[in-house]
């Protein structure tokens, strides 16, 4: 509907402008028509010619301003929906006013660019008829991105990280203190599986994960926005013999594709739909991270990065949470490599 009243504006706005130019200039009213004979208050019959004949005013309008004149005053009598609409659309509204004004203060022929607003406008009408967010869509959307450039800006710097851990199949862990987020760890393996493999087990059937992981009791997607942005819902396992108690963790998690490499990243968020769950204590991931690339020179290889980062909450000792976090990792990549052995593959979709 907005696609039509937007093209519709333009056609208007059109018309103000090309037809008096193929028209030619407007006849001029002839002298009879300007000086109609009135009635004298003295004279009954008579009719005298005025000393100064009545002219209409002829006030140049440049097209550019016309047209941005029409769309100030077709938005501002639809100022109620325009105040009504949410996310693209508004942005959308704008964007076409700030041209407009550009347009209107100095730019190419009318002609010129009249087509050009006709292709942008199909351009747009394409964008509208996609699926638009809400803000607080938008919001979960903006935050899965800026976790996943935090772990991405985590990942990138080699200084200061501590080896954890390192098993006899070349499996590492590492970890470093960050400011403001605490000790993360860092898991480094190489899977014998194809990428694509590891992003239909780890993103497509990231809700059968508590069927190989025992670390995982349930994951549910509590809602899905586009294509990249989900929020889910994980229950955890007790760990450490029952000394670390059920968890649970609301996240908003987003997945790239980087060229040849997958990015799935993740953190904590708000969701009022899942609040708080009796006897589970709500615990929070960081800005974490999987990263997902084939091997150099083996593309039958994937190696993967975790970027794991999580505050538990509860009153546990450091030392206690460390080594949890830190076998929780080297745990996963044994399940995962059980998995991906075991179970069939999806059509690869990564």
């Amino acid at each position: 509907m907005m696609k039509h009243s937007l093209q519709l504006e333009v056609f208007k706005a059109q018309k103000h402008i090309i037809w008096p130019q193929l028209q030619g200039p407007r006849p001029q009213p002839c002298q009879a028509e300007e000086a109609q004979e009135q009635p004298s208050s003295g004279t009954r019959g008579h009719s005298r010619s005025p000393q100064h004949p009545r002219q209409t005013p002829h006030l140049p309008l440049l097209p550019g301003k016309m047209l941005l004149a029409t769309f100030k005053l077709c938005a501002g009598s639809s100022y109620r929906h325009v105040r009504s609409m949410k996310g693209l659309q508004q942005q959308a509204v704008l964007a076409i006013g700030q041209e407009l004004n550009r347009r209107a203060l100095g730019g190419p022929a009318p002609a010129a660019w009249i087509n050009q607003v006709r292709h942008r406008g199909s351009l747009l009408g394409s964008q509208l008829e996609d699926p638009l967010y809400s803000d607080q869509e938008l919001a979960y959307i903006q935050q899965g991105e800026e976790a996943m450039q935090r772990a991405l800006g985590i990942l990138k710097d080699q200084e200061g990280w501590k080896k954890e851990s390192r098993q006899a199949n070349g499996d590492e862990v590492l970890s470093k203190v960050i400011p403001d987020v605490g000790k993360v760890f860092r898991l480094e393996v190489v899977v014998h599986q194809p990428m694509e493999r590891l992003y239909e087990e780890l993103v497509e059937r990231m809700e059968a994960m508590g069927e190989w992981n025992p670390n995982v009791k349930e994951i549910k997607v509590l809602q899905k926005i586009g294509k990249d942005t989900v929020i889910t819902h994980e229950l955890a396992a007790e760990a450490a013999g029952n000394l670390v108690g059920p968890r649970d963790f609301v996240s908003v998690r987003c997945t790239k594709r980087r060229g040849s490499m997958c990015v799935l990243a993740g953190m904590a968020t708000l969701y009022e739909e899942m609040p708080q769950q009796k006897g589970v204590i709500r615990a929070e991931h960081g800005p974490t991270c999987m990263v997902l690339r084939p091997l150099a020179g083996s593309p039958s290889r994937t190696k993967l990065t975790w970027l794991l980062s999580i505050d538990l909450k509860g009153w546990l000792p450091k030392t206690i949470i460390n080594q949890v976090l830190s076998q929780t990792q080297v745990d996963f990549a044994n399940h995962l490599r059980k998995r991906l052995e075991s179970c069939p593959a999806l059509e690869a979709r990564c």
